[in-house]
């Protein structure tokens, strides 16, 4: 996947331009792996998805001041300590989530994600959970909840939803991803479920899905 110079390129027109040297640099770990719980009970229609094969997610808590509750990877702002954008991501996830970045196999990078109104340049890291370690949310007025998804729920047509925000006036609309994680039944949407979207998409895994089916935000 991080080969793959088509996913590379795929966030230039998922979001709008951003000036690099105004923007504070910041990485997320996408880990996948091989679930250690209850496999899927969908069938994914893509053949390089099995069953058991996950993705880990945690929950922000409610508290926070910027998207409380929200579903997200593990990871954040680039520090000066960190060598670069890989260490930073590992480190983030180490902190949040109490995984052991030697059971981590790097996969690569993928192009950075503009997001102009946090005026955040987000590199999302692939990697790839060789020896996996427990995990829990290591700071609960972070993260309420650290969990590992089948893949092939996300990719579920039952599972998927179109998202409707409407703020003072505008309307955004996006992808989202019903799931059950940590016991409770949760919603993945915003820059999350766009990147878990976009991905299955460039990788030829998105299963045919109704985009009637909203759930409204506001």
């Amino acid at each position: 996947m991080a080969d793959d110079d088509v996913l590379r390129g795929v966030w230039r027109s998922a979001r709008p331009p951003l000036d690099p040297d105004a923007a504070r640099e910041a990485a997320v770990l996408i880990l996948f792996g091989v679930l250690d719980g209850l496999p899927s009970d969908h069938e994914a229609q893509a053949s390089a998805v099995s069953r058991d094969l996950d993705v880990l997610l945690l929950a922000r808590a409610d508290t926070l001041s910027s998207h409380a509750g929200q579903i997200a990877f593990p990871g954040g702002r680039v520090e000066p300590g960190d060598a670069d954008v890989v260490a930073a991501a590992l480190r983030e996830a180490r902190e949040e989530t109490g995984l052991d970045p030697a059971g981590v196999e790097v996969l690569g990078e993928l192009d950075p994600i503009p997001l102009a109104y946090s005026r955040h340049l987000v590199t999302p890291v692939l990697g790839w959970w060789r020896a996996p370690s427990p995990v829990r949310a290591v700071d609960v007025a972070e993260s309420s909840a650290v969990f590992r998804t089948p893949v092939a729920d996300l990719l579920d047509p039952g599972n998927r939803r179109t998202t409707v925000l409407r703020r003072d006036g505008e309307e955004w609309r996006g992808p989202g991803f019903l799931v059950h994680g940590a016991g409770a039944d949760r919603l993945v949407w915003g820059f999350t479920a766009l990147v878990l979207d976009t991905l299955f998409e460039a990788l030829g895994w998105t299963e045919p899905w109704d985009g009637g089916r909203e759930i409204d935000l506001a």
